[in-house]
């Protein structure tokens, strides 16, 4: 008799503990694809510098071309800045990231990605 009230009340412990576990697991999960999306939105800023800092060393205007080249090349809203000297041209590309994932979005709350390439300028 005392091995039957054992067994169920082990039956009982581990619902508990996995109700105790759970949202760990799941916050943890959230947090794990948080980190993955801002990963692959860095490189995409990164990706987006670069086009643009290209695209600007090789036009005659240099503002309009990075603009055009680092929005073709991504599809998130980006803020482009260009800035040209007599021999080279600097492509700044900044993009807010709002974390919009229920609980670790509060935790952390937007996050800024930034990426600045400068290249030589050669003659159209």
């Amino acid at each position: 008799m005392r091995r039957a009230r054992r067994g169920r009340s082990a039956d009982g412990q581990a619902a508990v503990e996995f109700a105790l576990v759970l949202p760990i697991v799941v916050v943890m999960a959230f947090g794990l694809v948080v980190v993955a999306v801002a990963v692959r939105n860095e490189l995409a800023v990164e990706l987006a510098a670069r086009e643009g800092a290209r695209a600007a060393a090789v036009s005659a205007n240099p503002a309009a071309a990075a603009t055009g080249a680092a929005r073709r090349v991504v599809r998130l809203p980006i803020d482009v800045a260009t800035t040209s000297g007599p021999t080279t041209v600097t492509v700044t590309v900044t993009y807010v990231d709002p974390v919009d994932v229920a609980v670790i979005g509060a935790l952390i709350g937007p996050v800024t990605h930034t990426a600045s390439v400068t290249m030589a300028v050669e003659p159209p």
